[in-house]
């Protein structure tokens, strides 16, 4: 039987505090994709990639944009919920991704969910999310992310391919 060690918050930094805030982000952390319409873009549509916690308490969320070094935190006022949110394409390609690339989520389902959302960085990164043929590349890929019951959309990849 091997043992458990049991690390204090307060005395995390560095790799301990990167596995820690990982851990806590795959059972509380979300990567998204989701659309907004805009009529004065080329294709009529923008993608919004976005990492984000939230928690009745905020001082993970304080540690996790500090560590990050992006990110902003708001406060839902009718129940007092926190949540931090990343947006930025720059800060996700550049800040968000090679963190949990470097303390990497550890079940199945965030890692697959993960990789999709970094694979989708990248066609954004290239301006695929420019031109249609990237745009229903990246939906195809968005439709894999969180998969199962419960999952709600306001935009599908039939509403904006409908055919």
């Amino acid at each position: 039987m091997s043992s458990v060690r049991t690390i204090s918050r307060k005395d995390l930094s560095g790799k301990s505090l990167g596995f820690f805030l990982a851990g806590f982000v795959e059972g509380e952390g979300s990567f998204n994709v989701s659309l907004r319409r805009k009529a004065d873009y080329k294709v009529s549509w923008q993608v919004v990639m976005s990492f984000n916690v939230s928690q009745k308490d905020p001082t993970i969320l304080y540690l996790l944009q500090k560590e990050l070094g992006c990110g902003i935190i708001k406060v839902r006022k009718i129940d007092n919920l926190h949540s931090y949110d990343a947006t930025n394409p720059k800060d996700i390609i550049q800040k968000v991704i090679p963190y949990f690339q470097k303390y990497s989520v550890q079940s199945v389902s965030k890692k697959k969910n993960f990789s999709i959302f970094c694979a989708i960085a990248q066609l954004m990164e290239k301006g695929e999310h420019r031109n249609s043929i990237g745009l229903r590349k990246i939906l195809e890929l968005r439709e894999k992310i969180n998969e199962g019951k419960g999952r709600t959309r306001k935009y599908g990849i039939k509403d904006i391919f409908p055919t």
